[in-house]
């Protein structure tokens, strides 16, 4: 496999020369350089506001809800009261995890629950035609589905295969319907290469940003993966070589990738890759990059990667990704997350002995989502690339909806996607499509059983997200109340 990677020139190029020097030090440092041309290129973003932009009316339910049914909201309003109560959250998830109700009648009465609730909620379907049919019920509402097949981590090569074929399937899918109803298929990288691999792979990755000299032999180009404050405590020693299965494990893996992102090319269908916590995410950013560079062209991105801004690090890992992508032509495709780990993350950072990868406040994680929407936004505007935005968080809509109206991208554009998971902020959604943007909902699909993963995820390490669904709550009880009346007068 080849051995080319960026050129380091290009890198150091990104440096932004200017007059003002750190204190004690002749040249500024990387982390230095990346501020301050964050902060020249980077116009201040619009300051928020409790009044929202005259285009984005987030307050008229009858309006938002126009394309729900009364059932519908009725569940919705049922299970975001249930999801933003604590101790049912703490109950729904021991019941969903306890070994006693792994079996028997029990079972059955667990999963039926599940079904009819959290899941028929969060989740597109058992199937991908059944989410087929889902994708076109909220394109009829004027919004479109990313297409997720709802597998998790794979643990062996097997298993690798079986879930490639789920991906590719979905590729199908997606092309059986509507023209533009599906903005994305996307793809768990832990889904089709071993999680063992995966951390092997970025030990190695973190060992060669501490030490250039480390060869990595199977390394093709890829783009800046680490900045000077990315964490590096999970490798506290020089890993070893590849073993030779390693490294014939390693090329399976990524012919599955490119099996898949070839099927994405034909039929002119962007791919966007998920993110995870920080122990395999290096590798998980390599294969994205290295297959972008070899897929995306002209202005069409058909590789997208994800940036996860609960992350202290994140602004300047993508302003380093996006302007070493530039340098080398290849149109670039980012999703924008705060991020869904950071119970996990902090625990692993404190059993290093670390401080957390993951800012100190929600304020600050706000900030660095909305300062990397609007750089993106800003650079993608008038050059090569796409922004998916992945906003909960009104006040991230409305910031995001205005600086978009203010550079020149406020309608249908596709070099701006919003987003928001299947079930949540859906007056968000449905108030930025009315706005006249393209919006996605996060449609996962497969069995109950296979889908417990990401509702558990989705329960236990979005607490705050679903406890601050109380904009919506109080939008689908008015609108229950409006439609009562209604009918009864």
């Amino acid at each position: 496999m080849a051995t080319r990677v960026v050129p380091q020139k290009i890198i150091k190029n990104l440096r932004f020369k200017t007059t003002t020097k750190p204190l004690n030090s002749s040249h500024p440092s990387a982390t230095a350089a990346v501020a301050s041309l964050l902060e020249r290129e980077q116009p201040s973003p619009p300051q928020p506001s409790h009044q929202q932009p005259s285009y984005l009316d987030l307050n008229d339910g009858e309006r938002l809800f126009s394309a729900v049914p009364t059932s519908t909201l009725i569940r919705s309003s049922a299970v975001l009261h249930a999801t933003a109560i604590g101790p049912v959250v703490d109950v729904g998830i021991w019941a969903m995890q306890s070994k006693l109700l792994q079996t028997g009648i029990l079972k059955d009465a667990v999963m039926a629950v599940t079904k009819r609730t959290f899941y028929e909620h969060f989740c597109a379907g058992e199937d991908a035609i059944t989410a087929g049919k889902s994708i076109r019920s909220v394109n009829e509402a004027g919004l479109r589905g990313m297409l997720v097949f709802g597998v998790e981590d794979a643990h062996e090569n097997d298993g690798c295969d079986r879930n490639l074929k789920g991906f590719l399937h979905t590729v199908d899918v997606s092309k059986s319907l509507p023209p533009s109803s599906v903005s994305f298929v996307i793809v768990k990288i832990t889904a089709i290469c071993p999680m063992a691999l995966l951390e092997r792979i970025s030990d190695l990755l973190r060992w060669q940003q501490k030490d250039p000299s480390f060869n990595l032999p199977w390394k093709q180009d890829s783009l800046p993966i680490f900045s000077e404050s990315s964490p590096l405590y999970h490798t506290t020693k020089k890993p070893e070589p590849l073993t030779p299965q390693e490294e014939s494990d390693f090329q399976l893996a990524n012919q599955r990738l490119q099996q898949l992102c070839k099927k994405c090319v034909e039929a002119n269908m962007p791919l966007l890759v998920d993110a995870e916590h920080t122990t395999v995410q290096p590798a998980i950013d390599y294969f994205t990059y290295s297959s972008a560079i070899m897929h995306n062209k002209d202005d069409n991105p058909i590789v997208f990667g994800t940036i996860q801004t609960y992350l202290k690090d994140a602004k300047e890992r993508l302003f380093l990704a996006t302007q070493a992508a530039e340098k080398i032509g290849i149109p670039m495709g980012f999703k924008l997350v705060r991020g869904a780990y950071m119970s996990t993350e902090s625990t692993l950072a404190e059993s290093f002995g670390s401080k957390s990868p993951i800012h100190d406040t929600i304020k600050d994680t706000h900030n660095c989502f909305n300062d990397c929407s609007s750089y993106l936004l800003e650079k993608f505007a008038n050059g090569k690339g796409s922004v998916v935005l992945a906003a909960h968080n009104i006040e991230s809509g409305k910031l995001a909806a205005a600086k978009a109206y203010e550079i020149g991208i406020g309608k249908v554009n596709h070099k701006l996607e919003f987003a928001q998971l299947c079930g949540m902020s859906d007056a968000l959604s449905f108030g930025l499509s009315n706005a006249g943007f393209r919006v996605s909902k996060y449609m996962p699909f497969g069995p109950v059983e296979m889908v417990m993963p990401y509702l558990l995820r989705r329960a236990e390490e979005n607490r705050g997200l679903l406890a601050a669904s109380g904009f919506d709550r109080q939008l689908i009880r008015r609108e229950l109340g409006r439609r009562l009346k209604a009918a009864i007068f």
